[in-house]
């Protein structure tokens, strides 16, 4: 059974974080930016895995294997396109509307690879 329904709209910012974050989470929040975005700030708890890998087949992290995924980049254009490809893959996806620059407004913690206060460029 799938976490989303089929043909769902984008996540707003405040359902991925009530989807992804605590111990009993029922999602997984995947971050496709590149690297260097996701060391500057990402949230807590995310998986990385950047679009360009998934892009060229790569397998996603351990942690979001199996799992209902919430994508997330940095405006939410890349994480549609992720999205739709993991869908296509069989994965439950939906990404997230504004991504981490209405994650970041909204108040919802950043952190960079230290687990210090984050930014996102």
């Amino acid at each position: 059974m799938s976490l989303f329904r089929r043909g769902t709209d984008r996540l707003t910012v405040n359902e991925a974080h009530q989807r992804t974050q605590g111990a009993d989470a029922p999602a997984v929040l995947l971050d496709v930016r590149e690297q260097t975005e996701w060391t500057a700030g990402h949230a807590p708890g995310a998986v990385h895995a950047p679009l360009s890998r998934l892009a060229a087949g790569g397998a996603l992290p351990t942690r979001a294997q199996a799992r209902p995924l919430v994508v997330i980049c940095r405006s939410g254009h890349r994480s549609q396109q992720a999205a739709e490809l993991l869908v296509a893959r069989g994965a439950d996806a939906v990404d997230v509307k504004g991504g981490m620059q209405e994650w970041a407004a909204a108040g919802h913690p950043v952190v960079d690879e230290r687990g210090n206060n984050g930014s996102i460029a």
